[in-house]
């Protein structure tokens, strides 16, 4: 097939540092094109990809300190993918709406795969006038507030199998892996490594929004003497972080869509206290894979309750779940679904 991934701007595909959508579309990219298809993506000029790589913007806009208008380069990218609109058999949108006025005026087959929370008000609306739009959910939980709009599968995100090493003996630390932003709650975190006694490790971005909660919530805890606050990490150095950690706190508070930290822990061994919320329930496995928890002093117990747990089946239900091949595969079947519906409705129109 001749696919179109067209990905957002604002970080590099894959990303240099934090970026879950960006880094899905890489493992996205690069698994159809070791699977023999013809990709093209569409993204910033600082992205990596075995793809053919069309530019929307010459560097990543997070990391353009020039950038002040983000929305235009990405106008500017949506003009290039359909002008070679043609070339492609389906393009694969990751922009959330920004296209759908296009798309729906344009003979092309298309979906898009939706990568936030849709617990917004706002959104009903739009999604109601952009009912024709195919959309992907990467949770079930995740189309909740939307489920009358026109999903065509849940595909959940994967992993490449060899990105992140099984590592059967577990780390001293706890580790927390994301942003700093009220609904991730690394303050929670804190609270669970200082009540069982336990070093924590966090590596998180912090964005300008979230920079004032930073400097008045969270700060002011990181003086605790457990606690080593370790910054932004990359992707070659999340595989140290998770695999030699003694288990990932993900406390959040939130309607998680997905996830993707949980899925890299469990890649490594590592298994995962992780607050009920969003997508949670439908990635971790209870019991096996970590703990589902509603409160602290249900995380703390989880805490030590560790040791039930065995890696090597946290790592193998990642195989069984989570890997890129996974993933890639359950796209193409519904890219060659959506194809043939197209190639129905031209025919029949003709």
């Amino acid at each position: 097939m001749r696919i179109a991934q067209v990905a957002p701007l604002y970080e590099s595909v894959p990303p240099k540092y934090y970026g879950g959508t960006e880094r899905v579309v890489s493992y996205l990219t690069e698994e159809l094109v070791r699977q023999g298809h013809e990709v093209t993506l569409f993204a910033s000029g600082d992205s990596e990809t075995n793809a053919r790589l069309v530019a929307g913007c010459p560097r990543s806009l997070r990391l353009d300190e020039h950038c002040n208008n983000q929305l235009t380069h990405h106008l500017v990218m949506l003009e290039r993918v359909f002008a070679r609109a043609a070339d492609f058999d389906i393009i694969h949108f990751h922009l959330d709406y920004m296209h759908f006025p296009l798309s729906r005026r344009e003979p092309i087959t298309q979906v898009t795969t939706l990568h936030g929370r849709l617990d917004i008000p706002d959104l009903v609306p739009l999604y109601g006038e952009f009912r024709d739009m195919p959309l992907i959910s990467i949770s079930n939980r995740q189309r909740k507030p939307l489920a009358w709009a026109n999903w065509q599968a849940t595909i959940h995100h994967g992993l490449p199998a060899d990105n992140y090493r099984f590592r059967a003996q577990p780390g001293s630390y706890l580790a927390f892996l994301g942003r700093i932003s009220p609904e991730k709650r690394v303050d929670r975190a804190i609270e669970i490594a200082t009540q069982v006694g336990m070093p924590l490790k966090i590596a998180a971005k912090i964005d300008p929004v979230d920079k004032d909660y930073f400097d008045r919530a969270i700060a002011p805890m990181l003086s605790n003497p457990l606690v080593e606050f370790v910054g932004e990490i990359g992707e070659q150095e999340k595989d140290e972080f998770l695999g030699n950690a003694y288990g990932l706190l993900f406390p959040i508070d939130w309607p998680e869509p997905f996830g993707l930290v949980m899925i890299e822990a469990m890649a490594c061994g590592t298994p995962v206290i992780a607050y009920r919320g969003g997508a949670v329930p439908e990635i971790m496995e209870h019991g096996r894979t970590g703990f589902v928890v509603e409160a602290l002093e249900h995380a703390v117990e989880a805490v030590r309750r560790v040791p039930q747990l065995s890696r090597k089946r946290c790592r193998e239900v990642f195989e069984k779940r989570f890997t890129a091949t996974r993933m890639a595969s359950d796209y193409v079947h519904v890219f060659k679904r959506l194809i043939s519906r197209n190639q129905e409705k031209m025919s029949e129109a003709a």
